[in-house]
């Protein structure tokens, strides 16, 4: 049996709600969270979320006792100890060095690595035309650039919006942190030879005011 490590914030979380609904009815592992310090963001004007609102969701620490989880809460990422197995982060930052060493921790990013590094990757991989996908991959000290284990493509339909399209790759992106073992026991990567770019930022209110037009583009492209 597998100690997993669930990393998140102490604080309400949307995905680290959704994933433990299913991770709790896989008896083949045992659970340890590790919530760290949730900092305030300043709220940003956005032409359209590409994501649910994360923090309208329960508390972790009242999931991990409805349900027997160990639960640490951490002043700092240092505090993750080397007790599990394996490590998902479900919410946080970018780990420090000081916190990888010695473990294996599993990250889900919402673009293709190397391709789609970074920040708002849905929209940025509308705007450059590049195929929509999830990659989970082990981090290292390099942002999204850690040994990828899995990449999943987000299936693109002739009659989608921004909207449906997103929801969809949120979803898969759910789907790849709960299914993590499979993807670990079998692999898929059918973009080994894909073109790497520099990781981004956050996309500029003045691109994401080009995303209509590059959207109908990329549904010609890629819908099915």
């Amino acid at each position: 049996m597998n100690k997993i490590g669930l990393i998140t914030y102490h604080f309400p979380h949307l995905k680290t709600e959704q994933v433990l609904q299913h991770l709790v009815k896989m008896p083949d592992n045992n659970y340890k969270f590790f919530a760290l310090p949730y900092k305030e963001r300043k709220e940003r004007a956005v032409l359209f979320p590409h994501r649910p609102n994360q923090i309208d969701a329960v508390a972790p620490e009242v999931m991990a006792d409805k349900h027997k989880i160990p639960y640490i809460k951490c002043k700092d990422d240092t505090d993750i100890d080397n007790s599990c197995d394996l490590y998902l982060i479900l919410g946080a930052g970018i780990i420090s060095s000081k916190a990888i060493v010695g473990k294996k921790i599993i990250n889900c990013h919402p673009g293709i690595i190397p391709a789609c590094r970074g920040l708002d990757a849905f929209k940025w991989a509308i705007y450059n035309m590049q195929p929509l996908g999830i990659t989970l991959h082990y981090i290292d000290e390099k942002v999204d650039a850690g040994e990828i284990i899995s990449i999943v493509d987000t299936n693109v339909y002739q009659t989608d919006s921004v909207s449906t399209l997103a929801r969809r790759h949120y979803e898969n992106e759910i789907n790849c942190l709960v299914n993590f073992m499979e993807h670990i026991n079998n692999p898929v990567n059918p973009y080994k030879d894909i073109e790497k770019f520099e990781s981004r930022m956050r996309m500029p209110i003045e691109k994401e005011k080009e995303l209509a037009r590059t959207f109908e583009k990329y549904i010609i492209k890629y819908g099915q």
